[in-house]
């Protein structure tokens, strides 16, 4: 992965990491715009940085956003020497 999609996808998960943490403030209140945002997000981060192409696993743990931010986050780190 060349640098500059290295730091697309970087700014990329903050974002989705910063929707699952309101998701999870607003634990009581209606999320579904939220878990709706946060599922597209995934989705299109699969496709635009075809991440299956780094870790053969992701599609499977796209369920899990936790999971996902980690996976995410492992790519990043491998990608950024």
């Amino acid at each position: 992965m060349d640098k500059i999609n290295v730091q697309r996808l970087k700014k990329t998960l903050a974002y989705l990491e910063s929707k699952q943490r309101e998701l999870k403030r607003n634990h009581e209140n209606d999320t579904r715009t939220i878990e709706s945002m946060i599922k597209f997000l995934k989705k299109d981060m699969l496709e635009q940085f075809k991440l299956s192409h780094y870790d053969i696993y992701i599609k499977n743990e796209i369920h899990n956003t936790e999971t996902f931010i980690q996976s995410v986050q492992s790519i990043i780190d491998s990608n950024s020497h």
